[in-house]
């Protein structure tokens, strides 16, 4: 499946949309898809949305560009994207993007370990192919 690059000011990103899942709950997201990133970290609020008790998690501490530490907790949902859905366990923090880019992130763990991944900036396009055997 193709996904279109989102334009951000003059700044072209791989973003794409997927829902995210908890009990009965769900809520379509979108993210960055960031091959540097660990793991998939998603939006408090978002988590909040679906039923999560975010600081209920376990916690875990991140570092960013310049070595800015934040807190996020851990949780399971589910990521369904393109209609292939998996549980993952992620991260949800306060702010996950900046109040200016409105959308969480996923990485290697959750993502990267579901899906090969091909990036065409020339193209504006992100390709995902569903690793055999990795989503349910």
């Amino acid at each position: 499946m193709k996904f279109s690059y989102k334009r951000y000011g003059t700044v072209l990103r791989p973003v794409i949309p997927l829902k995210l899942k908890h009990g009965g709950a769900e809520i379509g997201y979108h993210v960055l898809v960031d091959s540097g990133a660990d793991l998939c970290i998603f939006d408090a609020e978002i988590g909040q949305a679906i039923g999560i008790n975010v600081t209920a998690g376990k916690p875990r501490q991140v570092f960013g560009v310049g070595g800015k530490s934040s807190i996020y907790y851990l949780h399971q949902v589910t990521i369904e994207v393109g209609g292939w859905s998996h549980q993952i366990e992620a991260g949800f923090m306060p702010n996950v993007a900046g109040r200016v880019m409105q959308y969480g992130l996923v990485g290697q763990k959750g993502f990267f370990n579901l899906f090969t991944v091909k990036f065409d900036l020339m193209k504006e396009e992100v390709e995902l192919k569903p690793i055999p055997g990795a989503l349910q």
